[in-house]
């Protein structure tokens, strides 16, 4: 079929796979819709770039979303780690499949779907994340419409997100896996042999590939330690001493990482990564590569194809502080408001009176400060509202500075220095705050 009148929607836009599918079947000629739940300015391309709350649409409204694009391929790149707030395996990867099938068949048109999935057999899926997906495929294979399902193994891809970011930390770090966990079966793929794969599907009917199922992966199997050693070679780290991270380390880590989601937030580390990380990727690409021509990339070719740039090691740096600097910020707001609230209030409240502050407003100033200093550690621990609380931080900081200036100028060379710090704070906030974005 003619990439010309080939329509195809590309579900999942702001994602790593999404985003990049969508780019690339986009360069090659093809007319593609990608939606996604929330897109960033920068993924705002057209008209053809739609935010739409694809969670709750019933199958009805797909159905005419469908049929008002003139959709003739559907790639499915939806999907969530773990359940939390925002956050549901079952209604992303099981019943929006449902209904999207549903869809596809009210719609009347001829559509083929391409469904992204995961590797693995389904005896080893421990995590409701990799059951839910299974089920999805059963769902798809269980249904009249024409499908393709792309099992893709680790994604190596130019952005990096997830856990492909905490890889390359791991890599750009003096730190390490230990020999068991490296020792895990890790086939990676090259984000190109994936949109490659859905561009020879979208120049084909939706007969022919029909009711397969591809794992696409290097076919030389490789360990997850082989994957990280690519990685040093990347950024010139190969030759650094390490510390091996214990395994319970890694599991504090993930406890961490749930906690975390709670407040909205998408850590990498948490126990579905763990878990599925320790279980490894494995599989064929002999079928994908049989139908397809394609000749994966191997991880040399994938990552070592150029030489990491200065923003490539900052990043992969910095992407494991950012949650030390969230975390650092709101202990920072939130304790030293209870402390002069709780502890050393008549201490606080003193400072304020030897200062000849009228002393009707001592204790409301006093404990005003510290309940604005709590709450903005608040505002800053929840994803939803942390840009808000890092600069409500940021000018509350600059206030106190100010103030002190004008009206407790002594403050400023008292032997703690207490003011003086004030400003690296006002830094790191505005560091945290640069640093917010996830896409």
């Amino acid at each position: 079929m003619n990439a010309d009148i080939r329509k195809i929607l590309v579900l999942g836009a702001s994602g790593l796979i999404g985003r990049l599918v969508t780019d690339d079947l986009r360069g090659r000629g093809f007319r593609v819709v990608g939606v996604a739940r929330r897109l960033s300015a920068s993924q705002k391309n057209g008209a053809l770039d739609l935010e739409l709350p694809l969670m709750s649409m019933d199958a009805a409204a797909m159905a005419r979303l469908l049929r008002d694009h003139g959709i003739g391929l559907v790639v499915n790149c939806l999907g969530v780690l773990q359940d939390g707030p925002g956050s549901d395996t079952a209604a992303v990867h099981r019943e929006f499949v449902a209904r999207l099938l549903q869809a596809i068949r009210e719609s009347r048109l001829a559509i083929r779907l391409v469904h992204i999935s995961i590797p693995g057999a389904a005896e080893t899926d421990a995590t409701a994340f990799s059951t839910t997906k299974r089920e999805a495929e059963r769902l798809i294979a269980e249904s009249a419409v024409p499908y393709t399902i792309l099992r893709p193994g680790f994604v190596v891809a130019l952005a990096a997100y997830g856990g492909s970011a905490m890889l390359r930390s791991v890599a750009a770090l003096p730190i390490d896996l230990s020999p068991a966990e490296r020792l895990t079966p890790f086939q990676p793929v090259a984000m190109e042999d994936i949109a490659a794969t859905i561009a020879w599907l979208a120049a084909r009917d939706p007969g022919e590939a029909n009711a397969v199922t591809w794992d696409l992966m290097q076919e030389q199997p490789v360990t997850l330690g082989d994957v990280i050693d690519q990685f040093r070679e990347v950024f010139g780290t190969g030759r650094w001493w390490r510390i091996v991270m214990p395994a319970f380390l890694l599991d504090l880590g993930a406890r961490l990482g749930d906690l975390a989601s709670l407040l909205g937030w998408t850590p990498p580390m948490r126990t579905t990564a763990i878990a599925e990380l320790r279980r490894g990727v494995s599989g064929s690409p002999a079928g994908w590569m049989a139908a397809t021509g394609i000749i994966p990339k191997t991880i040399a070719q994938m990552a070592g194809r150029r030489v990491a740039t200065i923003q490539d090691k900052w990043f992969a740096r910095l992407f494991p502080i950012k949650a030390l600097m969230i975390a650092s910020l709101v202990l920072f707001w939130v304790v030293s408001g209870f402390i002069a609230l709780v502890i050393s209030y008549d201490a606080a409240a003193g400072i304020l009176r030897s200062h000849g502050f009228p002393p009707a407003l001592v204790a409301p100033i006093t404990v005003g400060t510290s309940l604005m200093d709590m709450t903005i550690g608040v505002l800053i621990a929840f994803r939803r509202t942390s840009a808000f609380g890092l600069v409500a931080g940021i000018i509350a900081s600059l206030g106190y500075m100010i103030g002190a200036a004008i009206l407790t100028p002594d403050l400023w060379i008292e032997p703690l220095g207490a003011l003086v710090k004030t400003g690296p704070a006002v830094v790191l906030m505005l560091v945290a705050l640069l640093t917010l974005d996830n896409r």
